[in-house]
């Protein structure tokens, strides 16, 4: 269901609905605190508006918000303000880095016991008519405030990391955002330090029944640029972490993928085993008795002390 559809079921009229069919909502989700799902946000956002799509990320943490922490400007004013009816979401808007648009959320605690989620709903009918993506960073856990998010999104990402409180979580979160309406498009496996004790990447897909459209790497780089307050993307375009939120930030844009150095790796030992010895495909032919053909992807050293 589109946005500008779910807009008009929540009781909100919107003239130039035919141009809003072109903006996607993404809302950035997960069932639990601390799993990144801010820095992705930020960083997925910041990406797409480098490939020229015009962006807002808006921070709906109402009651944790630390968006406007992880970049470098100044604001007076934030989402708590419209939310609390003392201000008009432009006020609220700032160019971020890398020309991404930003609404902060505030970090009082004053500002977030005036604030009215209900009040998203009339302030996202007004913005999109503005930009091709909003990225909704939500709030973790199951509050009201989580939920309006989750209903106003065209599709819930979820960030999820590789155990399994994150993944118990998460599912809670993919039921109520379905019990909404929304599609859950996928999740994002965030800070993969790739030991064996972690669930692997197909066993998540397989507990959430979604794709998982990246595995994100554990990266100090991604600290390294919160304390310099720029986007991971723009401090360093080349970390581990950069390269995959670029790489969610092309598919969302519908825009070539760009292959990380692993899967290129992984392709030239392919390519050199099937040189090699032949093309392991064809119907499991062997080319003399009692020969055999090693596993695609097995370097050739370890297939000679293999075999």
């Amino acid at each position: 269901m589109s946005f500008s559809r779910r807009v008009a079921i929540l009781g909100y009229f919107i003239s130039n609905s035919d141009e809003l069919e072109n903006v996607k909502v993404y809302t950035i989700a997960s069932g639990k605190g601390g799993t990144g799902k801010t820095t992705i946000a930020l960083n997925v956002g910041t990406a797409l508006a480098m490939l020229g799509k015009k962006t807002l990320i808006m921070d709906c943490d109402v009651s944790m918000a630390n968006l406007g922490l992880l970049v470098d400007f100044k604001h007076t004013k934030t989402l708590h303000d419209v939310l609390a009816g003392d201000a008009e979401i432009d006020d609220a808007i700032y160019t971020g880095p890398g020309g991404v648009d930003i609404v902060p959320g505030g970090i009082s605690i004053k500002g977030f016991q005036k604030s009215d989620p209900e009040l998203l709903k009339r302030v996202m009918s007004d913005l999109l008519g503005k930009y091709d993506f909003v990225i909704i960073d939500a709030a973790a856990g199951l509050s009201k405030e989580v939920i309006v998010p989750l209903s106003l999104a065209d599709e819930v990402i979820l960030v999820v990391n590789p155990e399994i409180p994150s993944i118990v979580d998460a599912l809670k979160t993919k039921v109520v955002a379905e019990m909404v309406g929304s599609k859950v498009g996928g999740a994002i496996l965030n800070r993969v330090i790739g030991e064996k004790i972690e669930l692997t990447r197909d066993k998540i897909s397989e507990l959430l029944e979604v794709p998982i459209l990246e595995t994100v790497p554990e990266d100090i780089n991604v600290k390294k640029a919160a304390a310099a307050k720029m986007p991971l993307v723009l401090w360093s375009p080349e970390a581990p972490a950069a390269r995959s939120f670029k790489r969610v930030a092309a598919r969302l844009a519908g825009e070539p993928v760009p292959e990380d150095a692993e899967a290129r790796r992984e392709r030239f030992i392919s390519k050199l085993v099937r040189a090699i010895f032949g093309d392991a495909s064809e119907g499991g032919k062997t080319e003399g008795k009692g020969k055999r053909k090693p596993p695609l992807g097995m370097g050739v050293r370890r297939w000679l002390s293999w075999k």
